[in-house]
């Protein structure tokens, strides 16, 4: 299946890709992800993602769709693909809608994970990373085994600045005043499924892989 991951900062987007992608044996493919591996690589597209991203600016719709179409062709996406932080606006939505259909594919479905603002901030503030291999917890929901110490490599755990209560305001506020708006764009097109992403994790990752199941026998 070919999905795209929908949702407001803190919503748990990045935990239900993990486990769909899981589950559906589909590659989980993040915006930040490619970017940063075409420039690790550097590839003609990464270098010039990079020359925007080194000057401070934006990634223009055109070239993010095109390094976007390119992760998609490759062949461990045959069997369909979850996208995560892309299309962020209708006018890449629009594009990436136009560059599937040139390859005689489409969306099947978009998963939107509904969360209301107030527990996304206090999910945040509870939120932990390490500083040196990036894993992520939760003070309640994924605790490390020691406090403040990453199971994995032993670093210190870190709160990070995008993850304090101004800061989430402000990516709300961002988010409410543009992707949110794709939440219209794709319910227009009979392909947006809502799920209330308070529940508990395995129980809307369960709820998500029995609707899109019964949508899939439909296709």
């Amino acid at each position: 299946m070919k999905l795209i991951l929908l949702g407001p900062p803190g919503a748990g987007k990045g935990t239900q890709a993990v486990n769909l992608s899981r589950e559906l044996q589909i590659p989980h493919i993040s915006t930040g992800d490619i970017f940063r591996a075409n420039i690790r690589e550097g590839t003609a597209l990464g270098l010039r993602a990079k020359s925007y991203i080194d000057a401070g600016s934006l990634v223009p719709d055109e070239l993010t769709v095109t390094i976007v179409t390119d992760r998609i062709q490759r062949d461990d996406c045959k069997n369909g693909f979850l996208l995560d932080g892309f299309p962020r606006t209708i006018p890449q939505a629009e594009s990436l809608a136009a560059a599937l259909k040139s390859m005689n594919a489409r969306i099947d479905a978009v998963i939107n994970l509904e969360v209301p603002d107030d527990v996304i901030v206090r999910r945040m503030a509870g939120r932990r990373v390490c500083k040196n291999c990036n894993r992520s917890y939760h003070v309640k929901t994924i605790p490390p085994k020691q406090e403040g110490i990453c199971d994995s490599c032993g670093a210190e755990l870190i709160i990070r600045d995008d993850d304090r209560a101004e800061t989430v305001l402000e990516r709300l506020k961002t988010y409410n005043e543009k992707t949110a708006h794709l939440i219209g764009f794709y319910v227009k097109r009979g392909l947006l499924l809502n799920f209330d992403g308070t529940k508990e994790i395995p129980e809307t990752t369960r709820e998500i892989l029995e609707t899109i199941g019964k949508q899939d026998n439909n296709l």
